[in-house]
């Protein structure tokens, strides 16, 4: 991937958004065109629960108790709301992996989406946040829902290339990528993330991958590509990239498990966007799996 989009290229808009006047590269075009045009309901009617807006998907074990009879004419929205309960689960248990966070410190989302766990991050530390993107739709949407917040001043999305971020060396205390390392190459990605962070500062992902142990991106790890337009690296390729750019892992979670029951559920929702077979059968053969990986920078 292409990283020659600077922070001195970017532009503002009229809201305040700042843009870049191309993607860096063909590929990243069509990434950013396929999240501006990207309107499931899946990520929008979760986030409408309680105004917390995620890309990504949950852990946890399923509350049957919380989704009532299948008879009761408010099933849908009590299994909503429980599949909304374990996304935000998922970006809990990430950022309880950034360390000692504190008011004066700034965060790095890259691949903020629409803000759900940037917002998430300010409220449990009270830090300054800032998020990128390459979707101007998804950057209007978390800087909106900032300013209706009142945290504008804390809480910012920018639209630019994630190998490339406007922030200064060493200024970020900690970053994180929430499924959205799929999207670039990873020697570049940690590269920047290294350039960003301070000295000792924790760096975080949680990420589909493919299992080395099977031998090959199974048929569905490539139905899943597919459907996103993008590349599930290997988990052998996280760590070796991390240590090629003074990232030390000091946590390796298999987080398999625990977005099993997610999936299962959704599958059974009004929200079906049809990959969830190829998500639940990639789990249960092992030839993908879901994890968390915390290092810090050296």
């Amino acid at each position: 991937m292409d990283s020659s989009v600077t922070s001195t290229e970017l532009t503002a808009t009229a809201t305040g958004t700042p843009r870049i006047p191309g993607p860096a590269t063909p590929y990243q075009g069509d990434i950013a065109r396929y999240w501006d045009g990207e309107a499931r309901p899946v990520n929008l009617r979760l986030g409408d629960v309680d105004g917390l807006y995620h890309h990504h998907y949950g852990i946890g074990a399923v509350d049957h108790a919380a989704l009532g009879a299948p008879e009761d004419s408010e099933s849908e929205k009590k299994l909503i709301a429980e599949l909304h309960r374990l996304e935000s689960a998922q970006a809990d248990l990430l950022l309880g992996h950034l360390g000692d966070i504190g008011r004066d410190d700034t965060l790095l989302d890259a691949g903020c989406g629409r803000g759900g766990s940037m917002v998430m991050a300010h409220h449990r530390f009270g830090c300054k946040v800032e998020g990128v993107t390459l979707s101007a739709k998804q950057a209007d949407f978390a800087n909106n829902r900032a300013r209706e917040l009142r945290i504008e001043d804390r809480v910012r999305a920018r639209v630019c290339n994630m190998l490339a971020t406007p922030l200064e060396t060493g200024q970020a205390a900690a970053s994180w990528n929430n499924e959205s390392t799929m999207y670039v190459d990873l020697h570049d990605l940690f590269a920047e993330h290294s350039r960003v962070l301070k000295v000792g500062g924790r760096y975080v992902t949680i990420t589909g991958c493919w299992n080395p142990r099977y031998g090959q991106p199974s048929k569905w790890v490539s139905q899943i590509n597919a459907h996103f337009e993008c590349n599930i690296h290997s988990r052998r390729e996280y760590l070796r990239a991390m240590a090629d750019n003074r990232l030390v892992p000091q946590a390796v979670v298999d987080l398999t498990p625990d977005t099993l029951p997610y999936w299962e559920l959704r599958a059974t929702s009004s929200l079906v966007t049809g990959i969830e077979e190829a998500f639940i059968n990639a789990y249960r053969d092992g030839s993908f799996q879901y994890v968390l990986i915390a290092a810090d920078r050296v």
